[in-house]
């Protein structure tokens, strides 16, 4: 089928993640809409991929604002697939499914099931209740819960947030690491001075190789294709965002990974993430990110391409298949895996044959492509933007100073 008979697809946010969706059904001849809404993120946009570029008002600051937006362009734009691709763009879409999919495929879940991976401590409950192994989780309700609560946990151990993306957007990180009762309380209060809940979890010791990528297309309570990946390293170690991962089949992830999407009621493309404790060998769950993730390409490279799969089943009616795939592949986030790798040498030791092996083996680019330089290009100027504000003098105070990451 050419091009030209293939309904649009309207990427929603053009960050990593949705480049990694503009890619993948671009080089299928998807024609692509891009909306934008964070100058300082979106660089997917400039792909060679996208037709159209609309800039809207912030979903989550503005959410009423982007909603109306999609809905002018309806007239124009309806009957395409409406693709979010980031925690912020998830959440204002699946509030308002039952209003947008009178004009749009909707690629996401409703909010009834959407609020479950979004929001963390129901993630917990659900898998408590679905006896999918996870680390101890409290959700404290006041002080005095986070000071009970502290005399029994071992530390050093962590403040997560319920909702990641708004806590990374007002802190800057995606958790905080305490070590120890009156760093626990601290930044428990500044988060609910922020109107942010968050939880207090167990640390899971051991390093970034034991944490991996459970990756599914759910329909019916069945898991129509699955595909698994190793993360290698992140950005920061431990408790960062991933910038290396490797392809390979772990078996023991798809039961559990199978039972919490049950548990949650969950269908479509999701990337659920687990990490094996050393202490007993039992994988454990860390989030699920019901949305296309970050190393979306890597799946591709391997022989899977989860947006193109998803578009054929939405927009055509072809229900995936169970796919083979190549393991031992790389994907590597290049301008985050320099940085963080200078930045953490001496902490994460690697030799120069152990950094090195992701290059010289299979691989695949987060951003980077010969084939496709301008979100490259795009991607260094607003690296080196944000490096330059940084670097300026501030009276801004730091907003968690409790405790900073491991490293």
């Amino acid at each position: 089928m050419s091009g030209s008979q293939l309904k649009p697809a309207i990427v929603l946010a053009t960050h990593t993640m949705g480049l990694g969706v503009i890619r993948s059904l671009g080089m299928m001849n998807v024609p692509i809409v891009a909306v934008c809404y964070d100058r300082m993120k979106d660089m997917g946009y400039a792909s060679k991929y996208v037709t159209e570029t609309i800039y809207a008002p912030h979903p989550e600051g503005e959410e009423d604002a982007f909603v109306d937006l999609l809905g002018r362009h309806a007239a124009r734009l309806g009957g395409n697939l409406l693709i979010p691709t980031s925690d912020e763009t998830v959440g204002a879409v699946s509030r308002h499914k039952q209003v947008l999919e009178r004009d749009y495929i909707v690629a996401c879940t409703g909010w009834d099931i959407s609020e479950k991976f979004i929001v963390k401590k129901h993630t917990y409950a659900a898998a408590g209740a679905a006896g999918v192994p996870a680390p101890k989780t409290l959700v404290p309700e006041s002080t005095e819960d986070v000071e009970q609560y502290g005399r029994t946990i071992e530390f050093p151990c962590l403040v997560k947030p319920c909702e990641s993306h708004r806590f990374f957007a007002h802190f800057g990180t995606k958790m905080v690491r305490v070590d120890n009762l009156d760093q626990m309380v601290s930044t428990y209060q500044q988060a609910t001075d922020a109107g942010l809940e968050v939880m207090l979890q167990e640390i899971i010791p051991g390093d970034d190789t034991l944490v991996v990528n459970y990756n599914s297309y759910f329909w019916d309570d069945e898991p129509l294709v699955e595909f698994t990946a190793q993360q290698v390293r992140k950005a920061p170690p431990e408790f960062g965002a991933p910038r290396v991962v490797m392809s390979k089949e772990i078996p023991e992830v798809r039961e559990p990974g199978r039972k919490i999407l049950r548990a949650l009621g969950f269908y479509g493309y999701s990337c659920t993430e687990f990490k094996k404790d050393p202490r007993d060998g039992v994988y454990k769950l860390m989030e699920v990110n019901g949305r296309h993730n970050r190393s979306t390409l890597l799946a591709v490279r391997c022989g899977v391409n989860f947006p193109w799969l998803q578009y054929q089943h939405l927009v055509q009616g072809k229900l995936p298949s169970a796919a083979r795939y190549r393991s031992g592949v790389y994907w590597i986030d290049i301008a985050r895996d320099a940085v963080f790798g200078a930045r953490y040498r001496k902490v994460e030791k690697y030799s120069l044959g152990e950094y090195a092996r992701p290059y010289l083996n299979p691989h695949v680019f987060s951003v980077f492509d010969m084939k496709d330089l301008k979100p490259f290009f795009r991607e260094c100027n607003d690296f080196i933007r944000r490096a330059a504000g940084a670097a300026a003098p501030s009276a801004k105070p730091q907003r968690v100073q409790a405790s900073t990451m491991r490293g």
